[in-house]
C-alpha cells in the first residue's frame, strides 16, 4: 500500500527529503497545486504518483524511480533524468527531458517548446505534438513524436534519433529525413509499446544529423 504525503500539510523539501531516504516502495503526493521540483532527485527504485499538476523541474535528476504526473508539468520535467520512468499523464511545458542520459520520459499529451534539448541517452515519447527547437544539440537518445513537430526540429543535432508521425514545420541546422530500416522500426515499436501506445511504426519518419556541421571542414577555416 502507497504512503500518502499531503501536500497542504508536508512540504516539498520534507517530501524529497522522505523520497531520498525512503520508508516506503510506493508513495502518493496528494494537493501537489503546481509545486515546483516535487519528486527531484530520486536514487531508489520506488513508485511515486502525483495526483495533479506540477510545476517546474518534477522528477528531476531522476535515476530509477518510477514517477507519474496524474496532470500537466511544468519547465523541464524529468530534467537531467539518469534512470527510470516518468509519465505525465497530461501536457508538458517547455524544455522537458533536458538534457536526460538515460531512462524513459513519456508525455502522454503535449510538450512545448525545446523537448529533449542537449539530450545526452534519454528516450522520450509524446503521445501529441512538440514545440519548436525541439531536440536542438541532442546528442543521443530517441525522441518520438505521435503528433506535429514546430520549427527547427533537430538543429544542431548529434547522433540521436527523431521519429515523426504528423507533419514536421522545419528542420534546423543539420538535420535531415532519413530511411527507416527495419532496425528503426524494430526500435520504434518497443519504444510505442513501452510508452503504452498502438501506433504503427511504419507511419513514422526519422530524422537525424546530416555529420556536416560538426565534422572539421578546412574551407570553414578562412
Amino acid at each position: 500500500m502507497a504512503a500518502l504525503i499531503d501536500l497542504t500539510r508536508t512540504t516539498v523539501r520534507e517530501l524529497n527529503a522522505e523520497l531520498h531516504a525512503p520508508a516506503a516502495r510506493a508513495y502518493e503526493v496528494l494537493h501537489p497545486q503546481g509545486a515546483h521540483a516535487l519528486a527531484a532527485g530520486i536514487r531508489d527504485d520506488i513508485t511515486v504518483d502525483v495526483r495533479g499538476h506540477a510545476g517546474y523541474y518534477c522528477a528531476g535528476m531522476n535515476d530509477g524511480g518510477t514517477v507519474t504526473v496524474h496532470g500537466n508539468a511544468g519547465t523541464g520535467v524529468a530534467e537531467n533524468m539518469m534512470s527510470g520512468l516518468v509519465r505525465v499523464t497530461g501536457d508538458a511545458s517547455q524544455s522537458a527531458g533536458a538534457t536526460g542520459h538515460g531512462g524513459l520520459l513519456v508525455i502522454e499529451g503535449s510538450a512545448s517548446m525545446r523537448c529533449g534539448i542537449s539530450m545526452k541517452g534519454i528516450d522520450i515519447v509524446v503521445g501529441g505534438d512538440i514545440g519548436p527547437m525541439s531536440a536542438f544539440m541532442a546528442q543521443a537518445g530517441r525522441l518520438v513524436v505521435c503528433g506535429d513537430a514546430g520549427d527547427g526540429l533537430g538543429d544542431s543535432i548529434y547522433e540521436a534519433r527523431i521519429y515523426v508521425r504528423g507533419a514536421v514545420g522545419g528542420l534546423g541546422a543539420d538535420c535531415v529525413e532519413k530511411p527507416m530500416r527495419e532496425e528503426h522500426l524494430g526500435e520504434l515499436k518497443d519504444l510505442l509499446a513501452a510508452a503504452g501506445l498502438a501506433h504503427d511504426p511504419s507511419e513514422f519518419r526519422r530524422y537525424g544529423s546530416a555529420r556536416k556541421l560538426y565534422h572539421f571542414a578546412a574551407h570553414n577555416s578562412y
